[in-house]
């Protein structure tokens, strides 16, 4: 069995979880109560933040903007299945090129994790060989890429969305792989990479899993339950 840390700060060198944080009366102590409200304000402006798509231009030249069928926010947050499906109008703006791969950078519940990590990711992405037309979308879920595949003609595509941001998570990004794209797939069909953020993992590591992924898709042709992570693991942790 192993040995239990001697003090509460040994534990906490290893996560960012709220553990150890004392307490005042049956209470948090005054600056646990603070960091955590603080916490609590940034995840709530991640889930409201607009992705600014000049930027993402700026930093990929070829970038191709669609919409969902979501009008705003709010519709967005409230309607999924609205952020599931793709603009009529936005459909004929995507050139049919039947590429082999591509990617879909969608804001979804964080678009400041996306905004800052969307570039380096496709460019570590690059470095592995995976390149691709890449295309952006605001108020956008995951099986938008299905409806953006579907209309490329891809034969799969690398989903990039802010996830549900965390009380110390505010930034994260996942990435959703899915093997022959179109609307109607589920998420048994897809491979997800999951925790990208400066405090969890990198741009760089999540480029070689996703590449990994991408070799054994074109070795099975599928995703999902049938695509199983077999990547041998490194410890996180030295000592």
């Amino acid at each position: 069995m192993a040995e239990r840390p001697a003090r509460w700060t040994d534990l906490r060198r290893f996560t960012d979880a709220r553990v150890g944080l004392g307490r005042s009366g049956n209470g948090l102590p005054t600056q646990a109560a603070l960091d955590f409200a603080a916490a609590h304000a940034l995840a709530r402006d991640a889930v409201h933040g607009a992705l600014d798509l000049d930027a993402l231009r700026a930093a990929i030249p070829d970038l191709i903007a669609v919409r969902s069928a979501a009008p705003d926010r709010a519709t967005y947050l409230r309607r999924p299945d609205l952020g599931r499906a793709l603009h009529p109008d936005d459909r004929a703006s995507l050139p049919r090129t039947a590429p082999e791969f591509a990617f879909l950078i969608a804001d979804g519940l964080c678009a400041a994790g996306v905004q800052a990590q969307a570039a380096a990711l496709i460019a570590e992405a690059g470095r592995h060989g995976l390149a691709g037309p890449v295309v952006a979308a605001a108020q956008a879920r995951v099986a938008l890429g299905d409806a953006v595949g579907d209309a490329l003609g891809a034969k799969a595509i690398a989903v990039i969305i802010g996830e549900r941001p965390g009380l110390s998570a505010p930034d994260s990004v996942g990435i959703y792989l899915t093997w022959q794209p179109r609307p109607g797939r589920t998420d048994a069909e897809r491979n997800c990479i999951s925790n990208i953020r400066p405090g969890g993992l990198s741009c760089a590591d999540a480029a070689a899993k996703l590449a990994w992924l991408v070799r054994e898709m074109r070795r099975i042709r599928s995703t999902g339950i049938m695509l199983k992570d077999e990547q041998p693991a490194r410890p996180r942790i030295a000592g």
